[in-house]
C-alpha cells in the first residue's frame, strides 16, 4: 500500500515528502534525547565536528541569539515541508506554493527562537545576582568560545547551587565545547569573561 501511494506521487511531492519525513524524524529524535537528558554539546555548527553531532541531542542554549543552528534548520524544514504538502492542492502555482511555504518555515523558526529566548531570560532571572555571585564560579563550555573576544560562546556554570547558562567571551585562546572554565569577570547580566580552568594549573 505504501509503495502504491509513493508511486502515485509526482517528483515534487516525493521530494517534499522526503524532506518533511526526514526533518520530522530528526525532530522526534532531538525531542526524545532532550527529555531523557542526553547531551551537553554545542547548539550549532561552529567547526567542532563532535559538537555538531551532539546538537542532535540538546536544546540550543539560547536560540533567540543564534540563528545558524542545526535545530533551527530542522524547524524550518518542518514548517516548509508540511506547509507545502498541506497546501499543494490549494495553491496551483508551484512558485507561490514555494514562497508561502518558505515564509511559514521562517515564521516557525522565528517563533521558536523567540520562545527559547523568553524561556532563557525567565530561567536566568530567578533570585540569583550574577554580579555578586558569578565571579569565581566554575563550569563548562556549552558553545565554543572564540579566541580574544572575537565572538561569544556559551557556558554552563554552577552559581549558588544552580546550573545556569550565560554568553561568554575569553581573552585567551579558543575554548572548545565541554572544556572546564572559571568566571574571571561578569561583564553584564548575560555575558561573562571566562578562562579555561586547565590554563590556571601550573
Amino acid at each position: 500500500m505504501i509503495a502504491t501511494w509513493w508511486d502515485s506521487l509526482d517528483l515534487l511531492m516525493k521530494v517534499l515528502w522526503g524532506i518533511t519525513l526526514s526533518a520530522s524524524l530528526i525532530f522526534v529524535i532531538q525531542s526524545i534525547l532532550t527529555f531523557v537528558g542526553i547531551g551537553g554539546g554545542d547548539g550549532g555548527f561552529d567547526g567542532d565536528v563532535s559538537a555538531g553531532f551532539d546538537d542532535l541531542a540538546t536544546l540550543d542554549a539560547d536560540p533567540g541569539m543564534n540563528l545558524y543552528t542545526f535545530r533551527n534548520l530542522v524547524n524550518f524544514l518542518l514548517g516548509f515541508g508540511w506547509s507545502a504538502i498541506l497546501l499543494r492542492d490549494h495553491i496551483g502555482s508551484i512558485g507561490w506554493l514555494m514562497l508561502v511555504s518558505i515564509v511559514i518555515g521562517v515564521a516557525l523558526v522565528a517563533v521558536v527562537m523567540y520562545l527559547f529566548k523568553w524561556l532563557s531570560s525567565m530561567q536566568q532571572s530567578g533570585n540569583i545576582n550574577v554580579f555578586e555571585s558569578g565571579t569565581g564560579c566554575q563550569g563548562q563550555v556549552y558553545l565554543t568560545i572564540p579566541a580574544e573576544r572575537k565572538g561569544e560562546g556559551q557556558v554552563q556554570i554552577t552559581i549558588n547551587g544552580s546550573v545556569r547558562e550565560y554568553h561568554a567571551v575569553t581573552d585567551g585562546d579558543e575554548i572548545k565545547t565541554g572544556k572546564p572554565i572559571k568566571v574571571v569577570e561578569v561583564l553584564n547580566s548575560h555575558t561573562l569573561l571566562v578562562e579555561e580552568l586547565n590554563s590556571l594549573i601550573v
